[in-house]
């Protein structure tokens, strides 16, 4: 059974950074590319990241791009997000999601668990 557990959130000022984790079980990691989606009050879920270990591709989406790294370390079956100079729009609960590879759309992905909440506060 694919699980997932997100970690790493927290209350931050803006142009700060945090970590998030993405901790994978019941799978093997480089048979699937693990997603990172956010949403925020009252919106919908977004992707915001995604990464294939199995060659190394990542993708962001461009209002992040140059602030947030996709990463994995594939022994510990973890994905990680690392987020710098946040904003107050980055704001909102984060949850990872798995897709088989390749996926060809954010709805591809799933299996979520539960999210980890990020605040950027101005």
């Amino acid at each position: 059974e694919v699980q997932l557990q997100a970690s790493g959130g927290g209350l931050v000022q803006v142009g700060g950074s945090l970590r998030l984790s993405c901790t994978a079980s019941g799978f093997v990691l480089d048979d699937y590319a693990i997603g990172w989606f956010r949403q925020a009050p009252g919106k919908e879920r977004e992707g915001v990241a995604m990464i294939s270990t199995a060659d190394s591709s990542t993708y962001v989406i461009g209002s992040v791009k140059g602030r947030f790294t996709i990463s994995s370390n594939v022994a510990k079956n973890t994905v990680f997000l690392q987020m710098n100079d946040l904003k107050p729009e980055d704001t909102g609960a984060y949850y990872c999601g798995a897709a088989r590879i390749p996926p060809t759309d954010w709805a591809d992905f799933g299996s979520w668990g539960q999210g980890t909440l990020v605040t950027v506060s101005s």
